[in-house]
């Protein structure tokens, strides 16, 4: 068993035009006073890292480290969801995900996929310079259009996306393995990977690459209504990130899974701050220790109803009292017979 590391928070939902969240100091700052010791950083903000410089310079790394430290926090894993996000885009979501990039890539479908690609081997060097050993991302989409098979999907569909998703992130997975860094795609939906059985598939598809890892958030399982404490089972040992985050289903007679195309606050899956929602934390927390997995908890805040600072506050002693110190004796030592084995004392207990 494994003690989770913890309380950590992704900054991404928190970044804004007033201080303290619009530079690294003030956003450290804030976190080491809420009772924080990790954040995991969205690469697309430059004021919180640059990655080039970071993918080129062991001095820029070390610095930013250093500054990060000083605050008694450490860099729990780097994010490159948007930038992954942009490894693979469907044209139905072309302009909308052009937001997501560069002007000089954008309305060129094939010059924004390579960005992205060479954006996310940065943030695989960029990660080994500041000494991580795991990943935050999205691994884009080119089936979700058609996960509701009507018209139907013609046969092979699925098997060609998966393929050429697969070799799309293959060089990308190459580079982390260089790297020794893992790849933990946020099973999501909106992405290809958003469930056990696409997961398998992908993983399939790259030849069971070993960098292949998972980023588990079961916020997202409630809204699919998929088993989340069972997909830790099945999966746990590809689990090397973890986002603590919130969720509800309260479906009735008018909405369901579907949403009805509302707002977030309408829908009968909505996403809820820590605490707030219908997920079973306390099983996850035992689960994730019980089988050992190396993982930061880290509070991830979107909620439709409560603000972001109120859930930053809470996720703190939140996590803090999920978090099982793992034990490492037995409760019942106390009547032990010792840990040798007396093979003839076994066989007269066995009348053997």
């Amino acid at each position: 068993m494994k003690t989770i590391k913890g309380p950590a928070i992704f900054l991404a939902q928190f970044v804004d035009s007033k201080a303290p969240f619009n530079s690294l100091d003030g956003m450290c700052k804030w976190a080491s006073e809420l009772g924080y010791k990790g954040i995991q950083i969205p690469t697309w903000e430059n004021f919180l890292i640059d990655l080039d410089k970071a993918s080129e310079s062991q001095t820029y790394c070390d610095e930013l480290k250093g500054k990060i430290n000083s605050y008694g926090l450490e860099i729990t894993e780097l994010s490159t969801h948007l930038q992954g996000q942009l490894v693979a885009v469907h044209p139905a979501y072309d302009l909308m995900f052009d937001n997501f990039a560069p002007d000089k890539v954008k309305n060129n479908p094939k010059a924004r996929t390579e960005w992205a690609i060479n954006t996310l081997k940065k943030a695989a060097i960029a990660s080994q310079r500041l000494g991580l050993k795991s990943h935050a991302t999205f691994s884009g989409s080119l089936m979700w259009h058609a996960w509701h098979p009507w018209p139907q999907n013609p046969a092979g569909l699925a098997d060609l996306a998966f393929k050429e998703l697969a070799d799309r992130w293959t060089p990308i997975l190459n580079t982390f393995d260089e790297n020794g860094v893992d790849v933990c795609y946020e099973i999501h939906p909106g992405e290809d990977l958003h469930d056990g059985i696409t997961f398998e598939r992908f993983l399939k598809a790259t030849n069971n690459h070993k960098r292949v890892k998972i980023l588990y958030d079961p916020s997202h399982f409630v809204l699919q209504q998929l088993d989340y404490i069972t997909y830790i089972d099945h999966y746990h040992e590809f689990i090397k990130a973890f986002h603590v985050k919130d969720s509800e289903f309260n479906p009735t007679g008018k909405k369901g899974v579907f949403g009805g195309y509302g707002d977030w606050i309408d829908r009968a899956g909505r996403y809820r701050s820590p605490g707030d929602g219908q997920v079973d934390f306390k099983s996850i927390f035992t689960k994730l220790t019980e089988y050992g997995c190396d993982v930061w908890a880290v509070m991830e805040w979107e909620c439709c109803i409560k603000s972001p600072e109120q859930g930053a506050r809470e996720g703190v002693p939140f996590i803090k009292n999920h978090i099982i110190e793992a034990t490492e004796k037995s409760f019942d030592d106390f009547a032990g017979t010792g840990g040798k084995i007396d093979k003839d004392y076994l066989k007269k207990l066995l009348n053997l």
